[in-house]
């Protein structure tokens, strides 16, 4: 019995779909492969970039003490800020501030890149939010635990490198989260994009909470809000 020629048509076609699936298949398999081949590359380069770093400023303290004077470190390019006030009594233009800022919920977290008129805007919302210096570590620990992107203006989390890719790829070169990591804590010409990509950080309140006694008085005098230094991150371990 022949075979009919509609039967004939659709297994040619269904052959040929199979055939550009399996193309496609092995391409996408040969692209994972050499990416993660590049990621692993960027990760190690980036880590002895720091390692590097970090050894160059303890042998400039070092050398410095030895000649009996002081090291002074360049100052810091990046700050964490955390909103830990809600809304009740807030000026119109400390709200401004914090709308500018991507700090719309209390708990929400951004970095800023630090420049004069950042520093003035940080000192009008002092009393609103607290801020310091984050490490490498932080910066990584927010991104890989509370990281959510911007796609197609959907909040996404960050649960692979496709992500940060199909968001920062094309504009920035930024691929997967180590040159995200690295933009961010290195303040790169690409923070901006970066940044912006990135979604609020929604932490949690810190492990034990704050004390309504001291949550309204600066860090200097013993409460929460204002710069904190370097202090900044025993903070967002507690809230992460």
């Amino acid at each position: 019995m022949k075979t009919p020629e509609s039967v004939l048509k659709k297994q040619a076609t269904q052959a040929k779909i199979a055939a550009a699936s399996k193309v496609a298949s092995d391409a996408s398999e040969a692209k994972k492969a050499s990416d993660l081949a590049l990621f692993e590359t960027n990760a190690a380069k980036y880590a002895e970039e720091f390692a590097a770093a970090e050894a160059e400023a303890v042998a400039n303290r070092r050398a410095a003490k030895a000649n009996g004077g002081f090291f002074v470190p360049a100052e810091p390019k990046l700050c964490l800020v955390i909103r830990i006030r809600g809304i009740i009594g807030v000026s119109p233009k400390a709200k401004k501030v914090m709308q500018l800022f991507r700090l719309r919920q209390i708990h929400n977290a951004t970095f800023v890149k630090l420049n004069e008129a950042t520093i003035r805007m940080l000192r009008l919302i002092e009393p609103y939010v607290t801020y310091g210096y984050p490490t490498r570590a932080t910066v990584q620990k927010l991104i890989y635990k509370r990281g959510f992107g911007k796609l197609n203006k959907q909040r996404i989390p960050i649960s692979e490198n496709a992500v940060i890719e199909a968001g920062l790829g094309e504009s920035a070169g930024i691929k997967c989260a180590a040159d995200l990591v690295n933009e961010i804590y290195n303040v790169g010409p690409n923070f901006k994009k970066a940044n912006n990509f990135l979604w609020p950080f929604k932490l949690n309140s810190p492990l034990g909470g704050f004390s309504s006694k001291t949550k309204l008085l600066h860090f200097m005098e013993g409460g929460e809000a204002g710069a904190r230094g370097e202090e900044i991150n025993k903070l967002v371990k507690k809230m992460l």
